[in-house]
């Protein structure tokens, strides 16, 4: 991952590399690029009350463009998966390209569908660890989600053999230097957390549990739950999506010995809650 926080021409850049488990890595890489390179815009109107409120850009689309190069990149070929960010656009670049199988306007438009899947296994994977469908849903999600946010357009590249696939995400237009926007630093916190109804009251004692690293049995003993696949899909996977818990074996997700703990994020949202009670 690269920032140039002067632009791609300037003399100054930021590096970090991420290495560990592919699961971990690429978790890591995205709690990090939430904390650091995220920044929600809030222009006010003086014909309306409403102040408008926006990403420069949205988690949710470079989770998709993130997870997508993770699933669809060649083992064989060594060049790493790159994350390039200025003050124009998020970059994600994967080698190759692709499968052939698919038109470049399809993918544009949103409307692509693989015929076949470079790396099966690695997909399942990520589907245990509830970072991809494998459904072909991402690019539309990414279209959606720009879209939402009031992004321009992201653009997909590849060239005719197909050795290369660029995401390319647009900053919001409300960042550029022409715009006058009031700027809050905070890291991304999902939709969801949000919401005029936010998080449950046993989600919130979930996440006060999740201070000190704790197994699933002790968190479904203590929030009263006895049945663990509701317990899991109704309490523990929301919050794993919305990145406030994390997995101490993201490799093994299904490990008899699997605690859960904390997320930065979590630990933010957690002092939140804990400052209005």
């Amino acid at each position: 991952m690269v920032y140039f926080p002067d632009g791609v021409g300037g003399d100054h850049f930021e590096e970090k590399v991420f290495k560990g488990p592919l699961g971990r890595i690429t978790r890591d890489a995205l709690d990090y690029l939430n904390r650091n390179y995220l920044k929600e815009g809030v222009t006010k109107h003086s014909d309306r009350p409403q102040a408008e409120r926006f990403w420069n850009f949205p988690l949710s689309a470079i989770e998709e463009a993130v997870v997508n190069a993770v699933y669809h990149r060649s083992y064989e070929i060594r060049e790493p998966i790159e994350i390039r960010i200025d003050d124009q656009e998020l970059v994600v670049l994967s080698f190759p390209g692709p499968d052939r199988s698919i038109r470049l306007q399809d993918l544009q438009a949103g409307k692509a569908v693989s015929r076949r899947y470079r790396n099966r296994r690695i997909g399942e994977f990520l589907k245990e660890l509830d970072l991809t469908e494998g459904r072909s849903t991402g690019v539309p999600k990414i279209l959606r989600v720009m879209k939402s946010n009031g992004s321009p357009e992201p653009v997909f590249e590849t060239d005719d053999e197909r050795s290369y696939f660029l995401i390319r995400l647009p900053v919001h237009e409300g960042f550029s230097v022409d715009t006058e926007a009031v700027v809050n630093a905070t890291p991304e916190v999902p939709e969801q957390v949000g919401t005029k109804s936010g998080l449950s009251k046993e989600q919130v004692s979930l996440l006060q549990l999740c201070v000190e690293e704790t197994p699933v049995m002790h968190l479904m003993q203590a929030t009263g739950r006895s049945n663990r696949t509701k317990f899991r899909e109704a309490v523990l996977n929301p919050l794993l999506d919305l990145r406030l818990i994390e997995m101490t074996q993201p490799d093994s997700p299904r490990s008899p010995t699997q605690k859960y703990r904390l997320t930065d994020l979590g630990r933010q949202v957690l002092a939140t809650k804990d400052t209005h009670q």
